[in-house]
């Protein structure tokens, strides 16, 4: 019966996340309410203080649901050993994420509501640091990556790893964000990872 009750749980949870996803989705952050979610969730408002303190923790949860795997897998890409040439890697990194983007629904979803449907202020002001926290591991896995290319002699500049770090990172956070409001993908979204073999073909040493 424990374990029943447990499995409940967790199923409402489950359910309440999904729910404030498509909420969030359809009205922006800011004006969605835990009525509104728990309307769509189909269970009291009770049921979501249950499992939730506020909004902003319904928001986390969504973020981690979807972030905490796309950054192992870019963790596993960028670090673990690889038969294939440190700039190779990279590219492959980011064409992945590409084709995250085009087969996870829920991470797409996400994408939408962080760049598009939330306002960064007030409850959820402190976001934006996270974010960029985020954005610094990445930098530096991107960095050691470079520094590897940088002694395999396959550099075709001179500027140092790290500013190559950021130039890549800057770049591709921009392609995500066009990404995401090329809803009809006649813009960005057919030619995304042909974008990213141009900007690391621009660091190759031919």
């Amino acid at each position: 019966m424990v374990r029943k009750t447990k499995e409940d749980a967790e199923l409402t949870r489950k359910r309440i996340i999904n729910s404030a996803r498509a909420v969030f989705l359809s009205r922006g952050v800011s004006r969605s309410t835990l009525e509104h979610i728990a309307t769509h969730a189909e269970v009291t408002r009770g049921a979501v203080y249950w499992h939730f303190k506020n909004k902003t923790e319904i928001y986390q949860a969504i973020r981690e649901q979807v972030f905490l795997p796309l950054i192992d897998r870019m963790d596993d890409s960028l670090t673990l050993a690889s038969n294939e040439d440190p700039l190779t890697q990279i590219e492959n990194s980011l064409c992945q994420t590409i084709d995250d983007l085009n087969n996870n629904l829920e991470m797409r979803q996400m994408y939408e509501i962080m760049m598009i449907k939330c306002e960064y202020v007030d409850e959820f002001a402190s976001v934006p640091q996270e974010i960029l926290s985020n954005c610094s591991s990445i930098i530096s896995k991107i960095k050691h990556v470079y520094e590897r290319a940088e002694s395999q002699g396959i550099l075709a500049v001179k500027l140092s790893p790290i500013d190559l770090a950021l130039d890549t990172h800057l770049f591709f956070s921009g392609l995500l964000h066009l990404w995401v409001k090329d809803t009809d993908g006649s813009m960005f979204r057919h030619q995304a990872k042909e974008l990213i073999k141009a900007h690391i073909n621009l660091r190759r040493k031919i």
